[in-house]
C-alpha cells in the first residue's frame, strides 16, 4: 500500500521540505481518522442487516492500514527532518565560523589602522608642541621689549584649527570604544587636554574670562 506525497517525501532533502511534506501528510491523516468513524458507524449499520457487512470491514481494514501507514510516514519524515534540521545548523555554524574568521582579519587591519593613525597623531602633537613652546619664547620676548602687539594668541591658533564638524558615533557603541571616542574629542574641544582653561581674568580670544577657576592655567 502506497500513500499521498510519497515520492515527494522521496524527492524532499532540507528540514523546511520535510515540514511542508509532514504538513500534508497531517492533514491526510486527518482526513483517514474522520473516514475511519464513518467506516466503523457503516459497519455497526450493516451489522445489523443495513448495508453490506463484508464490505463494510474490507473498507475498514484499509482504511486502518492506510492510517498506520500515514502516521509511520510522518513518524519517520519527523526524524528525518530533525536530522536535516541538525545538519544545516552545523552548517550555519561553519559558515559563521568563516564569516567571523574573515571579520577577524579584518578586525586585524583595523586595529593595525588604528596603531598607524596614533602614531601619526603623536608625531603631530610633538610638532605642534614644540611650535607652540617656540612661539611662547617669543611672546615672553615681545612682553619684555614693549611690543606686546607681536604676540600670538596660542589658543586662537588652535581653537581655530581644531574646529569643523565632528563624526556622529555610531548608535551602538561599545563601553571602551566611546571612553576613546570621548578622549579623542578632548584634543577638540575647549577646555579639553590640550586647551586648559586660563587663570581668572586672562584674555581667551580677546575675551576676559571672569568665570573660569584659576587653578587651571593655559599652557603656552
Amino acid at each position: 500500500m502506497t500513500f499521498p506525497h510519497a515520492e515527494t517525501l522521496g524527492r524532499v532533502r532540507t528540514a523546511a521540505e520535510f515540514a511542508a511534506v509532514i504538513a500534508l501528510l497531517d492533514t491526510d491523516l486527518s482526513d483517514a481518522l474522520a473516514r475511519k468513524s464513518a467506516l466503523a458507524e457503516a459497519e455497526d449499520r450493516a451489522v445489523f442487516g443495513d448495508g453490506d457487512l463484508a464490505a463494510a470491514r474490507v473498507a475498514l481494514h484499509d482504511c486502518k492500514d492506510q492510517i498506520a501507514l500515514l502516521e509511520k510516514a510522518i513518524d519517520a519524515a519527523g526524524k528525518r527532518r530533525a536530522e536535516a534540521a541538525l545538519s544545516e545548523a552545523r552548517a550555519d555554524i561553519a559558515a559563521l565560523g568563516e564569516e567571523i574568521k574573515a571579520r577577524a582579519a579584518l578586525l586585524g587591519e583595523r586595529w593595525r589602522g588604528v596603531h598607524r593613525l596614533v602614531e601619526q597623531l603623536r608625531q603631530e602633537l610633538f610638532e605642534a608642541d614644540a611650535l607652540a613652546r617656540g612661539i611662547a619664547t617669543a611672546n615672553g620676548l615681545f612682553d619684555a621689549a614693549g611690543v606686546r602687539e607681536l604676540k600670538v594668541n596660542l589658543t586662537t591658533i588652535r581653537r581655530a584649527a581644531m574646529a569643523g564638524a565632528r563624526a556622529t558615533p555610531p548608535a551602538r557603541l561599545s563601553r571602551p570604544a566611546l571612553q576613546a571616542d570621548r578622549l579623542l574629542l578632548s584634543f577638540l574641544t575647549p577646555g579639553g587636554a590640550l586647551d586648559p582653561r586660563p587663570p581668572l581674568g586672562a584674555p581667551v580670544d580677546g575675551v576676559k574670562s571672569k568665570f573660569i577657576p584659576a587653578s587651571f592655567s593655559e599652557r603656552g
